[in-house]
């Protein structure tokens, strides 16, 4: 396992990116990002909308495919649903669907 599948939302940004191949792909409801800039950039996002979070997860490994589920809690916002599917050739994530909803609080 890697930074970004061991430790998720540990919100380090340059170790979660580092873990990708520099031709992977994400693929979430709002469209496929290619490469680790565009990679990157999501997770930029996700972090500054959970700052700070206290993060739950529990994984299951098969062969190269790692299914993540995992949960966030911040001041800001929450998941409960979080969800990731990785593909992993050569050490390194080639592929990484995710899926969560990140509810604001008031």
């Amino acid at each position: 396992m890697t930074q970004a599948t061991n430790q998720p939302g540990a919100a380090d940004l340059d170790a979660t990116v580092m873990d990708f191949a520099a031709t992977a792909v994400l693929v979430t409801s709002d469209g496929v990002r290619r490469g680790k800039d565009a990679i990157r950039n999501y997770f930029d996002g996700l972090f500054k909308a959970l700052p700070k979070a206290q993060w739950g997860h529990k994984t299951i490994y098969a062969d190269n495919v790692l299914f993540l589920e995992w949960t966030a809690d911040s001041a800001r916002a929450s998941v409960s649903d979080g969800v990731d599917t990785f593909l992993f050739k050569d050490g390194l994530i080639q592929a990484d669907t995710v899926r969560c909803t990140i509810v604001p609080k008031t």
